[in-house]
C-alpha cells in the first residue's frame, strides 16, 4: 500500500479504525493526503463524526431518571 496512493476504501477503513486505535503517523498523513485530493472522503470523515457523537449522546440520554 503506497503512501500517496491510498484509494477511497483505505481511507474510510482508516477513518474507521481511527475510533478504536490509534493510527501511525504514515497513516495520518495518507489521511491527511488523500482529503487533499478527495471530493467524498471528507463527507464521509463528517458523517463518521456526526454518528459518533450520535451515539456517544444516545449513549447518555436518560429518559425518566432510567
Amino acid at each position: 500500500m503506497a503512501l500517496f496512493n491510498r484509494t477511497c476504501k483505505e481511507v474510510t477503513r482508516l477513518i474507521l479504525e481511527r475510533e478504536d486505535r490509534r493510527v501511525g503517523p504514515l497513516d495520518r498523513l495518507a489521511i491527511r493526503l488523500h482529503m487533499l485530493i478527495c471530493d467524498t472522503c471528507p463527507r464521509f470523515l463528517r458523517q463518521a463524526g456526526f454518528m459518533r457523537q450520535a451515539l456517544d449522546r444516545w449513549k447518555h440520554y436518560k429518559d425518566g431518571g432510567t
